[in-house]
Parts: structure tokens; C-alpha cells; sequence
């Protein structure tokens, strides 16, 4: 099946930052336990356009501390047990990519696929995905791609709001790690928690938000709110999948990634 995305070339890989940080696991659980004490508070969504902010401007370590940080905080969330999803689970399905990518693709929870393989997005709606991904002249090995859940609701049903108080913290040291520039939210039950927000995805989508202070070093991160893949196979309408193009296309030009 084609999806319909104009083909993009892409000169090289988008330099990342670092400032050299030694212990990344340390200081993602420094977020974490400071996030608590908070008590999960968060400032509102913004309407800012993505360019330099002090939270985004480098991230902890090179590419190689930032997947052994990955790795452990990965071993750690496949002991979890803080919802009921861990008794219904085949695998946790954590998140991969570059642990060093400028880009972040984030969905609402893992599919019947996603479960049995323990890996994200390679059902149908994850093929899909991999299109758009093409499409915007990258590959999944240049970004990172990861759920708000990491264990799968029964019947692919909406993630419940306590199994997302319980994961929250896995996906937020995933991001404390990568320090992506740009993070694109698929689907309403993504962009609402992201953005902790009760707006849904048809108002916001195409418009670029500011990431609220969910850790140290992401208050601010550009986020592009777009339909998910799955609802792109229901709806399969020249109309939507413009609409899609049309967000990634501002993820690009973000980026600085050519458009052809």
C-alpha cells in the first residue's frame, strides 16, 4: 500500500548536541524523584514555535552513554509491575531508534504486534509509520520511537489515567536521555498526556505546542501534534493523509530537513 508522501532526500544526519554528562541514569532518576516531590505538576501547553530554548540546547552525553543509559532504564521497566498491565503482558515494549535523534515519535500504547514482538510500531499502522518516516527522507534507525504505555491494554482499549500515572515516568526518562528537538504526538490519548492538555488532536493538530516542564531539560521542547497512524488506515481519505504530509513537512523544515 502507498501512503501518498512526496519522497524527500536527506543530505546526512542532523548534528546533535552534548554536554558530557557522566552518569545519565543518575540524573534521570534525579528528574524523576524531583518530578514526585512536585507532585506532577505542570505548566500549560504553549503556541510557541520550536527554535533554541534553554532546556533544549544540549543534551547529557554522546550517543554511546545515552544507549547504555537507555539500556538500564529499558531492564528496569521490564521488572515493572505498577499496574495491572504487567499481568497480561508478553513483553514490555520499551522504545528504539537513535538514542541520540533529534526526533521523537510518540503513541498512546503497544498493539497486539507490538506485544508479541516487544517492539514499537510494527503492525499495520506501523508500517505505516515507516512510510511517513521515509517519506520525510529518514529511516526509523535515525529517530526513536516510543509509547506513552509500555505494556499493551487489553483489546488495544484507551490507556486507563492511573496506567498512565504509572509508566509516566519511564517515557520521561526516555526523553530526559535523548533530549530530542522535536517530538510529534500521535493520536489524542499522546498529545493529550504530553501536553497535559483536555484539548483534542482535530484542534491541535498542525500546530506547533511547547512541551510543559516535565522533567529537567524539556520544558519547552517543540512538539507537532498529528493523527495516528491507525487512524490514518480508518480514514483513509486524500484529505487526512495531506494533513499528516502537511505536520511532517513543518517537522522538516524545523529540522532543517530538504524538502523535494
Amino acid at each position: 500500500m502507498r501512503f501518498g508522501f512526496a519522497s524527500a532526500g536527506w543530505a546526512g544526519r542532523i548534528p546533535a548536541v552534548s554536554d558530557g554528562a557522566d552518569n545519565l541514569y543518575d540524573t534521570a532518576r534525579q528528574v524523576l524523584d524531583t518530578e514526585r516531590r512536585l507532585g506532577g505538576v505542570f505548566l500549560p501547553a504553549g503556541q510557541t514555535l520550536p527554535g533554541e530554548s534553554a532546556g533544549n540546547e544540549a543534551g547529557p552525553g554522546d550517543a554511546q552513554d545515552k544507549a547504555a543509559a537507555l539500556a538500564t532504564l529499558e531492564a528496569d521497566a521490564k521488572q515493572c509491575t505498577r499496574c495491572g498491565l504487567c499481568r497480561g503482558r508478553n513483553n514490555v515494549v520499551f522504545g528504539e531508534g537513535d538514542p541520540d535523534a533529534d526526533l521523537v515519535f510518540i503513541g498512546e500504547a503497544p498493539g497486539q504486534e507490538e506485544d508479541r514482538q516487544g517492539r514499537p510500531f510494527v503492525g499495520r499502522a506501523g508500517e505505516l509509520l515507516t512510510k511517513m518516516i521515509q517519506a520525510m527522507g529518514l529511516t526509523r534507525e535515525d529517530v526513536y520511537i516510543a509509547n506513552v504505555l509500555k505494556c499493551r491494554p487489553p483489546n488495544n482499549r484507551t490507556p486507563g489515567a492511573d496506567e498512565i500515572s504509572a509508566c509516566w515516568d519511564h517515557l520521561v526518562a526516555q526523553l530526559a536521555v535523548i533530549r530530542p528537538k522535536v517530538i510529534v504526538t500521535m493520536g489524542n490519548p499522546a498529545t493529550k498526556t504530553m501536553l497535559d492538555t483536555s484539548t483534542g488532536i482535530t484542534r491541535l493538530r498542525g500546530r506547533w505546542q511547547s512541551l510543559p516542564m516535565i522533567g529537567e531539560g524539556l520544558g519547552g521542547t517543540a512538539v507537532m501534534p498529528t493523527f495516528h497512524p491507525a487512524y490514518v488506515l480508518r480514514q483513509y481519505t486524500a484529505d487526512v493523509r495531506g494533513k499528516v504530509w502537511s505536520d511532517l513537512q513543518q517537522v522538516m523544515d524545523a529540522l532543517g530537513l530538504p524538502r523535494t
